[in-house]
């Protein structure tokens, strides 16, 4: 028997703390966005980087697709895998922000045409989509932090709560941009 320590520090002032950082970070973030999106002016014209809605969409659907393939690993227990996909969704999801911050950067807010059909799913499914992101941006952060502290009991309990919410955001986004093409012709 070796007195080895605990792969992760197991004070609850650190847990406190990362938390707490977590939520500081994802507070200032959302904060930052929404300047982005609805305050600041629009810097560019719209045919430049025009692509960048659908790279959005992509980014979006290519996450969703390695969290479903990282729940699958995971009912089958198989760790490595699972890690590696939930890495690859949280890349792709990484690569979406910057993408993201870059569209309205330029473009600023694209808004859904008054007189379209569906308008009213549409604006529905946006705010949907835009609270839950909120909400999920720190259980992603603390899904993270616990599985790479060695914390898995928590990840779990925690990652129960973070997996729809993460799998619904990133689906809305690409269903919430299909609808905006649509509707814009």
């Amino acid at each position: 028997m070796t007195n080895e320590a605990p792969p992760y520090p197991t004070s609850k002032d650190t847990t406190r703390s990362a938390i707490a950082a977590i939520l500081a970070i994802s507070a200032a973030a959302t904060a930052f966005l929404f300047w982005l999106i609805y305050v600041h002016p629009a810097s560019g014209t719209r045919d430049q980087f025009a692509f960048l809605p659908a790279l959005n969409a992509l980014l979006n659907g290519l996450s969703a697709t390695a969290l479903l393939i990282g729940y699958t690993f995971i009912r089958g227990h198989l760790i490595k895998a699972h890690r590696a996909a939930m890495m690859t969704a949280f890349g792709l999801s990484t690569l979406f922000l910057v993408s993201y911050i870059l569209h309205h950067a330029l473009h600023g807010d694209v808004r859904y045409p008054v007189h379209a059909a569906l308008r009213g799913v549409y604006l529905t499914l946006l705010a949907s989509h835009i609270i839950l992101a909120v909400v999920a941006l720190p259980l992603v952060l603390v899904s993270f932090f616990f599985s790479l502290s060695g914390r898995i009991p928590q990840h779990r309990k925690v990652a129960r709560w973070t997996f729809p919410l993460w799998l619904y955001v990133s689906i809305t986004g690409v269903v919430t941009w299909a609808m905006l093409r649509l509707a814009q012709g």
